[in-house]
């Protein structure tokens, strides 16, 4: 009785890890297709379509729905489904002021209160997305430019600039992917990351404020032509 307890307790657990797993592979899934243009903002999501292109039933897709309609991606419409959250202009630009902002304050309580381990950790990924970028590779160096920006507000050790920092992060994912597009605009991003990084390493607050605001500033410089 005992051995049964035992490996019934053991098959739950698997089955939980599974679903877990699942439903952050398909929430991954659904991300990327919206960041990189498969789903467009204002797209019906239709739940059986997809559902069989992902080769998934609809219970772990509405779920990750439901997770990405509270990151803000997808908007939950009462009689008609999912749909991809399509932001005006001035939505994004409103925005990304906020996240400027909130950088520039990241970038100061940072660079007094990051470890050199942290920012050494932060090297890493730079170097890594610089490959990326060299390999044009341009999902994979999306990701990892994205956890740059969130390392650094990381460094700053505030967990209330983290926690709305990164709810509005993850509204602006496509716009932010777009502003990549074109060699010029890609290859500006990444000599403005490689400033960003020098001062992050040199601990030199008002410098990497003032690169963090103006590569926001050109971000948006370099996007809203496509809204």
């Amino acid at each position: 009785m005992a051995s049964e307890v035992i490996e019934q307790a053991g098959r739950r657990a698997v089955t939980a890890i599974s679903r877990q797993s699942l439903h952050g592979e398909i929430v991954n899934r659904l991300r990327d297709m919206i960041i990189e243009g498969d789903l467009q903002p204002g797209q019906r999501i239709y739940e059986n379509q997809l559902g069989e292109e992902l080769g998934v039933s609809r219970t772990p897709l509405r779920e990750a729905l439901k997770f990405l309609a509270s990151e803000g991606l997808v908007e939950l419409v009462p009689s008609r489904g999912a749909m991809v959250k399509r932001f005006s202009a001035k939505d994004i630009e409103d925005m990304l002021i906020v996240i400027r902002s909130m950088e520039m304050l990241a970038a100061r309580l940072a660079c007094a209160k990051a470890s050199d381990e942290g920012i050494a950790r932060l090297r890493d990924l730079h170097d890594a997305m610089v490959r990326h970028y060299q390999a044009g590779e341009r999902l994979e160096y999306y990701k990892l430019n994205q956890q740059i920006h969130t390392g650094i507000v990381a460094l700053a050790d505030n967990a209330p600039l983290a926690e709305v920092h990164g709810l509005l992060q993850s509204r602006v994912k496509r716009i932010r992917f777009v502003g990549h597009e074109g060699p010029e605009r890609w290859a500006a991003a990444v000599a403005e990351h490689e400033r960003i990084m020098a001062a992050l390493e040199a601990r030199d607050a008002e410098t990497l404020a003032r690169e963090l605001d103006v590569h926001l500033a050109n971000g948006w410089e370099r996007v809203k032509s496509t809204i």
